[in-house]
């Protein structure tokens, strides 16, 4: 519920004393805030902007909307090469029409909204939306000047995308103006080599646009095992993806309305109509109060929590991009949810953040739980088994596409122990959750080779590895 806080202390101490303050309302903010309240805690939640953070607003939720408008128009593209009758602009066949995709994108992530201020007034957490400073470890002044006080305190703020710091930068648009345009673009640069990067690569070029990739390395995905990658490389070539490794941005410079990339070496690219910047995120703590109450944080701003995901002042929590953690959503509401069993429902457990699943939405998706190889080499020495499997999924092999599918695992010890699993190719996204439960539980390759396969799918390669 929505509450005006007086400003003056003293009016009314029950409405400025709770038991939690969440500073942030994105995924871990919430998470915390809705558990806390269930274990009967009274929470104040403190969002100056939308509910749902970076997640719902500006990266998972309406980027995962793109990629699948992305993934319907391969299909359809794919389905008049295997005969059916598609009515559409020959110059463009499969177009889609932006404006008319986002209101629904738009209207889904209202329903999200609209689901979370049903929760918020249905749970009794009080919703302030104002920034706000800590003034002690377990007070906070809201930019009204009401201040608050609880015994325990949340910070949740998050994180936001960044451009380099090279001249021209402003002529660069980040993956936040990425969700304003409402047309794919001709032509788009996009520098960077990280999830953000080739999952808005893949989805662009898939709407219509002629994508370049700036990397400064010499790889996509430095995360991931290094055989996947060099496959998605080629899958994005094949897909009229062009690709520049070894090309560090130096500037941009305008071109009437385009603007062109200058690198290290002054050589000067081709000119573009949009240059996408996706070379990283900062965490949002500055300007909170933190170095007044005396919070650790590392030399890139993340405050440093331990696996309790306390801080160094005492009864002062974090989670979420804001940390040292994975910067993942689920892992920010993971780590909210057993925060607050532990404080508020007497639980024990925290966050095990080994062998965390994660997905890249490229085209096709990527996924990884557990050690690359060269992670496991490090560990393990020679002491390894690598199984592989490569093949064209049945639909492109229908269609006759060139994009292949490669999976990996990674072995150890006689036994053989699943330690490692890579997927790259169609549905990987949907079939690591479960892959993942079972590498957590500690399968063998034997495990996996007494399971018997699904036939015919992309699934089955997991279990008839040899």
């Amino acid at each position: 519920m929505s509450t005006n806080i007086e400003a003056a202390n003293g009016q009314d101490d029950s409405r400025t004393q709770f038991d939690l303050i969440v500073i942030g309302g994105g995924s871990g903010g919430l998470a915390g805030a809705f558990r806390a309240a269930e274990h009967g805690a009274r929470v104040a939640l403190l969002e100056p902007s939308l509910l749902g953070g970076t997640c719902v607003n500006v990266g998972c939720v309406p980027k995962k909307a793109m990629w699948l408008a992305a993934d319907i128009a391969g299909k359809l593209r794919m389905a008049q090469s295997l005969g059916f009758s598609i009515d559409a602009d020959p110059k463009r066949p499969c177009a889609l029409d932006w404006p008319t995709f986002i209101v629904h994108r738009q209207r889904y992530i209202a329903n999200i909204h609209e689901s979370y201020r049903r929760r918020l007034d249905a749970s009794g957490i009080v919703v302030l939306p104002m920034r706000a400073q800590l003034l002690d470890a377990t007070t906070v002044e809201c930019e009204n000047g009401a201040r608050l006080s609880a015994p325990r305190i949340l910070i949740a703020t998050g994180g936001h995308a960044v451009k380099p710091q090279i001249p021209g930068a402003e002529l660069g648009a980040t993956s936040d103006d990425f969700f304003q345009w409402c047309a794919a673009p001709e032509r788009v640069a996009i520098v960077g080599a990280g999830y953000i990067a080739v999952e808005l690569a893949g989805v662009l070029q898939a709407l219509g646009s002629q994508v370049e990739l700036f990397v400064r390395g010499t790889r996509l995905l430095e995360a991931f095992d290094a055989e996947l990658t060099t496959q998605l490389a080629e899958d994005y070539r094949q897909n009229g993806v062009r690709l520049h490794f070894g090309h560090a941005v130096a500037a941009l410079e305008a071109d009437g309305a385009r603007v062109r990339l200058r690198g290290a070496d002054g050589a000067l690219s081709e000119a573009f109509d949009q240059v996408l910047f996706a070379t990283g995120r900062r965490p949002n703590s500055e300007r909170i109060g933190l170095d007044r109450v005396g919070v650790a944080l590392d030399a890139r701003g993340h405050i440093v929590v331990d696996d309790l995901h306390a801080t160094n002042v005492a009864n002062l929590h974090a989670v979420g991009d804001v940390t040292t953690d994975a910067q993942l959503t689920p892992v920010a509401i993971a780590a909210a949810r057993r925060l607050m069993d532990r404080v508020y429902g007497g639980r024990e457990g925290r966050l095990d953040q080994n062998d965390i699943p994660t997905v890249v939405f490229a085209h096709p998706p990527i996924g990884r739980v557990g050690l690359t190889e060269e992670e496991a080499r490090a560990r393990h020495g020679d002491n390894l088994h690598i199984y592989r499997a490569g093949f064209r999924p049945m639909l492109y092999a229908l269609a006759e596409s060139p994009q292949r599918s490669l999976f990996k695992l990674v072995c150890v010890g006689q036994e053989r122990r699943v330690v490692g699993i890579h997927l790259l190719g169609e549905a990987a996204d949907e079939m690591l959750q479960g892959f993942a439960v079972a590498l957590k539980r500690g399968i063998t390759l034997d495990d996996l080779r007494d399971t018997v396969a699904i036939h015919p799918t992309s699934a089955e390669e997991v279990v008839l590895m040899r």
